[in-house]
């Protein structure tokens, strides 16, 4: 599947924009990363593209969230470790691959990044660092739903924290049109 036939197919699936907006800094981390380790790009932007397609249709039902789409990945011919990604994403699987761990992880921190971009007196994603975002990262109440022990797992890719924050501050500022940022 080419990466526009992937944007056609959220599109049919998820009709909450901020969700939408939400998958694709993921993608924009997830190919940062790629680049960053000398991975496949393509598999990566695509798991970080798609990883949340079924959260319209699960709803609430967060049992079923990751398993809905990795079937569907699976259904749609996406390689196993796409399909292994999302699922694990969501903790129905191992985190076992770099790939794995790194989805994991930057799920959450595009929320992190999205909301020290929204508090800050621009609005917009140019106006922070990941000094901005490390300072926000520290403070529990702010960005709540950001899950800060996935997050802090990147160490498990190989990077810290701050360059972690670094990578998905910088993938997410190039395509900050999309995201409203």
């Amino acid at each position: 599947m080419t990466r526009d036939e992937a944007l056609s197919w959220l599109n049919e699936k998820v009709k909450t924009q901020n969700l939408v907006k939400h998958m694709l800094a993921a993608e924009a981390v997830m190919g940062a990363l790629a680049r960053r380790f000398g991975e496949d790009e393509q598999k990566w932007r695509m798991a970080g593209l798609l990883h949340d397609i079924d959260l319209d249709t699960v709803g609430k039902d967060m049992t079923r969230h990751g398993n809905v789409s990795a079937d569907w990945l699976a259904e749609k011919g996406f390689p196993g470790d796409v399909v292994h990604a999302v699922r694990a994403h969501a903790g129905h699987a191992p985190a076992e691959t770099r790939m794995d761990r790194a989805l994991a992880s930057v799920d959450p921190l595009t929320g992190l990044i999205v909301s020290a971009a929204l508090i800050h007196p621009s609005k917009k994603i140019a106006g922070i660092d990941a000094a901005f975002v490390l300072k926000r990262f520290g403070e529990k109440r702010f960005a709540a739903g950001a899950n800060r022990e996935e997050i802090a797992r990147c160490s498990e890719i190989g990077l810290t924290l701050d360059d972690f924050i670094a990578v998905g501050v910088e993938a997410m500022t190039a395509i900050a049109v999309d995201l409203g940022l």
